[in-house]
């Protein structure tokens, strides 16, 4: 009794310290991430990671992000304390393994390309399995999380299937779950072989339906199996559900709502449970209902009732909801960060990049001129649409509250026709940039397809900069010496749009000739 007590003062004491934190409202945060005195505050992760899995290997954590029509895709990270993260890799390297329509030449699946997939980890080996909405399923694994990745294995080849997750059980069987959208959102289990590498179409038994359920994640606790999936209700949100069973192969009978919905937090929803090193567990999530900074992340306490993972602050109802602040699982003296700044200073790009569909491989390079990125120009698909250039380079903006690009760009060498500079994009699209016309340079804001003109450079270097805070309003800056900037351009009010949040950009691409390159000297992204 005296040891009940004693833990049930403890748990008060750190509530009571933990409401004296910032419990913001939504978006308005001055504080994410760790925090000190051994918290850690919600979100973790305040940028674009959508339809999130997590597993645990040993002293390590990985997780993955959906990137639609982005390469290289499916962003894989990495963390030591499921609060501090970096990129380790993206894992699909080329696109067009896929299919030809995420090509650059093509550039039809905006909101479509990768979507969620399911990360696990099997007798000393990395799987990835995800689907398209338009190809089917695929699955490639590695020996190491950074790769090198395997080239990709097709597991069914129909549309209309999505969030997928698999599953080694005891015995060695392996199983394959999927969400037939296109039909009721009926989920299947199917038996899988025990590599991965195929699934038996045939042996499909029905698990759940219903409107909108999917985001599947199987597990397995104390001889239960328990079907994790987000569920959407028009007038209440989406939110998190489970059914379970004693039987991988089911009935499913029993079922529960693990966390009450929350649209003040935005409906965090998908996600992955996991069992920490601290030996608690954890629902690492992203917030399903997307605004200009799409769908970021956060990371909620699993507290298990009744045999039930209730999902955050847990009520006295037995349900969960949103909790902003919690004890960290672990504390690590290293602080992993997600990459943002690059020199160009390696022969490769830094994970953080992804250009918009699969690039064109001959038009860009980081070795004609070591330290530097030159993007080669070449026609849009659809003239003067920067939505349709290939070749863009991009990479997922921040929701804090200060943000600052700045890139350094050699325009020297561009030709009569060509545009380059810095962008924002979505469904939408602004940028800050150089325009050459009758061999003169002159500076140019865009938005969407209109273009405001600016003085004319005469200079070869110019730096472009884009500035915003916690309402993710931009404003572009321009400057001849790398020292004093100025503004232009109305400011960008940046938008959701495609399941994606905005996206900072570089480009260059000409509408009249195939001619023409900039130098890139650096991105610097501060915060």
């Amino acid at each position: 009794m005296i040891k009940y007590l004693l833990s049930t003062f403890c748990s008060f004491c750190l509530s009571i310290s933990l409401m004296g934190q910032q419990v913001p409202k939504w978006g308005q945060w001055t504080a994410w991430g760790e925090q000190p005195g051994g918290t850690y505050q919600n979100p973790i992760i305040p940028s674009d990671y959508s339809d999130i899995d997590c597993i645990r290997v040993g002293e390590d954590y990985y997780a993955i992000s959906s990137t639609f029509q982005f390469s290289p895709g499916m962003t894989l990270l990495h963390s030591k304390d499921l609060v501090n993260w970096e990129i380790c890799t993206n894992i699909v390297e080329d696109l067009t393994q896929i299919g030809t329509e995420l090509n650059w030449n093509r550039m039809n699946r905006y909101a479509r390309g990768i979507w969620a997939g399911t990360l696990r980890y099997h007798n000393g080996r990395f799987y990835l399995f995800f689907g398209t909405p338009d190809e089917g399923y695929f699955m490639t694994s590695a020996s190491r999380a950074e790769g090198p990745w395997e080239p990709l294995t097709t597991l069914l080849s129909e549309s209309g299937w999505d969030d997928c997750t698999a599953l080694w059980d005891e015995d060695g069987k392996a199983y394959f779950v999927g969400t037939c959208f296109a039909d009721g959102y009926k989920t299947y289990l199917f038996d899988m072989a025990s590599d991965g590498r195929s699934i038996d179409r045939k042996s499909a038994r029905l698990l759940n339906s219903g409107n909108g359920r999917e985001a599947n994640k199987l597990l397995k606790v104390d001889g239960w199996y328990y079907l994790i999936f987000s569920e959407h209700k028009s007038e209440l949100g989406r939110y998190v559900m489970a059914k379970r069973a004693r039987k991988i192969t089911g009935p499913y009978k029993e079922e529960k709502q693990l966390a009450l919905p929350s649209r003040e937090a935005m409906e965090p929803n998908q996600g992955g449970i996991v069992l920490g090193k601290d030996n608690r567990w954890y629902f690492f999530t992203h917030h399903g209902s997307g605004d200009w900074s799409g769908r970021i992340v956060s990371l909620l306490p699993v507290t298990w009732i009744d045999n039930w993972p209730i999902i955050g602050e847990v009520l006295p109802e037995k349900i969960g909801t949103m909790k902003w602040n919690a004890p960290m699982p672990v504390i690590e003296q290293e602080k992993l960060c997600i990459q943002r700044s690059d020199d160009f200073d390696q022969p490769q790009l830094s994970v953080q990049w992804q250009w918009n569909y699969q690039p064109r491989a001959e038009k860009f390079s980081l070795t004609e001129r070591p330290g530097w990125l030159r993007l080669k120009a070449f026609a849009p698909l659809e003239g003067n649409q920067l939505l349709k250039a290939g070749n863009t380079l991009t990479q997922r903006t921040f929701r804090t509250p200060m943000n600052c690009v700045t890139i350094k760009v050699d325009v020297s060498q561009m030709t009569d026709g060509q545009k380059a500079g810095l962008c924002h994009m979505s469904s939408k699209s602004s940028a800050l940039g150089i325009v050459q016309k009758n061999g003169k340079r002159y500076l140019e804001y865009r938005y969407n397809d209109h273009s405001t003109l600016g003085q004319e450079l005469i200079q070869s270097y110019i730096w472009l900069q884009s500035r915003w805070g916690l309402d993710g309003k931009s404003q572009y800056y321009y400057s001849l010496n790398g020292d004093t900037f100025h503004p232009f351009g109305e400011p960008y009010q940046m938008v959701w749009g495609n399941y994606r949040g905005d996206r900072i950009g570089i480009y260059t691409f000409n509408d009249q000739k195939e001619e023409g390159w900039i130098d890139v000297d650096y991105l610097h992204y501060q915060y």
